[in-house]
């Protein structure tokens, strides 16, 4: 099982905002006074733009989806939380915490992925448990390392246990299980997305261990990424808030790796952990700044990996 790919699927944003219904337990979103939302969704446009466009730039293969304005999507930028493609040719589809996130998940999107070749076996739904309350949001929730066969979680209201087990069961994963944290006014608080804290290469391992705040769980969760020779890059939860946790590797032409990153993200990063990530890929960062800030995600959550074959 390849760990990367070349193929991504973005959703180009026609109304983003701030969603009021993320932000209950998405502490990394902020109001960006005086903007009228106009504005916002414009500069995410230009944001987007330029982002895909250094993407092509290098060879990734992505494929852009208009959102469409027949539906309240303010988070569509960020398609992983609820659709994952598969080396066998299933696409699975993910039960999402927010009301208005729902709305998001489009059969068009699996078609015009059809048309471009992919081919897609079979559909793994698991949003019937939105009606009962429970939430696994995708590549969000969990990180799959596709060679190893181990995903991680970092359970939250957005992450239920029992789901991600079934999951783990469904496409051969061991799990692997946690709990991530971060201060908020003074307060410890469950992260809301594994991705917001951890990314996993295929050589490498960016994680802030100091988010797992249960010294055995740490421990089992650094152990686990060491018996698969992942070179562990350690980042600070400061550097968590800028988003460095929130990284994915790409590859374009000829194979080439790179690691996909915010430009907040890499100016965070100190030269000690640029040298250690340079030595697995090139990085490759763009500006986010407002879809940071409203959205509450960055890079890692607007591309959606196509492994489909």
């Amino acid at each position: 099982m390849k760990q990367t790919t070349n193929a991504i699927v973005m959703i180009r944003p026609a109304a983003f905002r701030m969603n009021e219904q993320t932000a209950v337990n998405n502490y990394y979103q902020k109001v960006l006074d005086g903007l009228l939302p106009d504005t916002v969704n414009a500069k995410a446009q230009q944001e987007f733009d330029a982002f895909v466009e250094k993407l092509r730039a290098v060879g990734v293969d992505v494929t852009v989806i208009e959102d469409t304005l027949d539906t309240d999507t303010p988070d569509s930028i960020f398609p992983n939380n609820w659709v994952s493609f598969h080396e066998n040719g299933d696409v699975a589809l993910y039960p999402m915490f927010a009301e208005n996130r729902r709305q998001e998940r489009r059969e068009d999107i699996l078609d015009t992925l059809e048309e471009k070749g992919f081919e897609i076996s079979n559909i793994m739904d698991y949003t019937s448990a939105e009606e009962d309350g429970y939430f696994l949001e995708g590549t969000g929730s969990l990180l799959l390392d596709r060679a190893n066969g181990k995903a991680y979680c970092a359970l939250s209201p957005r992450a239920d246990e029992e789901l991600f087990i079934e999951f783990c069961e469904d496409f051969d994963y061991v799990p692997v299980i946690f709990e991530a944290f971060q201060t908020v006014n003074g307060e410890r608080k469950l992260i809301y997305h594994t991705n917001v804290m951890m990314c996993l290469g295929e050589t490498f391992a960016v994680i802030c261990a100091d988010c797992i705040d249960d010294k055995k769980e740490r421990k089992m969760v650094l152990d686990n990424l060491k018996e698969d020779k992942k070179e562990i890059i350690l980042i600070t939860e400061d550097q968590v808030n800028n988003f460095a946790g929130n990284m994915l590797e790409v590859r374009g032409t000829n194979d080439k790796r790179y690691i996909v990153m915010s430009a907040s993200a890499h100016q965070s990063l100190t030269p000690k952990q640029i040298e250690q990530l340079e030595k697995h890929a090139e990085i490759l960062s763009s500006s986010l700044d407002t879809i940071e800030a409203c959205g509450g995600g960055s890079a890692r959550c607007m591309m959606a990996e196509v492994f489909l074959p």
